[in-house]
């Protein structure tokens, strides 16, 4: 019986990229952030990276809360982080929720509908895990006309634990037999080494974080590419 071989994609940083996000706040409110001399890119990175923080201390006090719902609670905060004085001031709700509803508009990266298409024709069942609710983050490759069945799809939010937490991970292991090669992929190096540390094989893409920083996550990464088709490429030319 021929091995069954799995790859598992996160999506939001890796599949998608926050161009849309960085967009809607620098036409928002990018102007008063530029007179305060902040970066609006900085400033979406810092909100960016507390929610996740946040959701995964949550998480890991069993305190499970989706991730969207704490990133709408932190905009004031970050604004106050950032050395705005008067946060509710500077901003409105109605800005703050223009700029949420812009991350249900992330587009697909160059390349990623090309290299699941050539995972597929090497054997490969293609999914993800996502921090998202599965119907936004699919929604996603949807308007690409990329083809990702729904049923491939698993999100945090149906196990109740935060990646990086390793039961995250083990929860999709779960659906595959113990001699099934199993992949995970994704452009944050905190993610795709705590699933190498689940029990994955490991597959990094530079294409968002640029610097793997591998003295810090430890180990070795079973393929480092810098672009999702050469990471496809890569993983398929390591297949048994």
């Amino acid at each position: 019986m021929a091995i069954q071989k799995h790859i598992v994609f996160d999506v939001v940083g890796t599949c998608v990229s926050y161009e849309a996000f960085f967009d809607c706040i620098e036409q928002t409110i990018g102007a008063r952030l530029k007179d305060e001399g902040i970066k609006p890119q900085l400033f979406a990175f810092a909100w960016m990276e507390a929610a996740e923080r946040e959701f995964a201390y949550l998480s890991i006090s069993e305190r499970y809360t989706t991730f969207m719902d704490i990133f709408k609670a932190l905009f004031y905060r970050m604004l106050w982080m950032a050395g705005i004085a008067e946060p509710h001031s500077f901003a409105t709700d109605d800005e703050r929720d223009a700029i949420l509803a812009s991350y249900g508009r992330l587009e697909t990266r160059p390349g990623i509908g090309d290299a699941m298409h050539k995972l597929r024709q090497a054997g490969f069942t293609v999914w993800c895990l996502t921090t998202g609710d599965t119907a936004r983050v699919r929604g996603y490759f949807s308007r690409s006309g990329i083809d990702m069945p729904e049923e491939n799809f698993v999100s945090c939010d149906t196990a109740g634990v935060a990646k990086p937490a390793l039961p995250a991970y083990r929860a999709v292991l779960e659906k595959f037999g113990d001699d099934d090669e199993k992949w995970f992929a994704a452009a944050h190096m905190w993610d795709v080494s705590a699933a190498k540390k689940a029990g994955f094989k490991g597959a990094y893409c530079t294409i968002y974080e640029k610097e793997p920083c591998l003295e810090v996550f430890g180990g070795e990464m079973d393929v480092i590419a810098d672009s999702l088709v050469d990471l496809a490429d890569q993983v398929i030319a390591a297949s048994p």
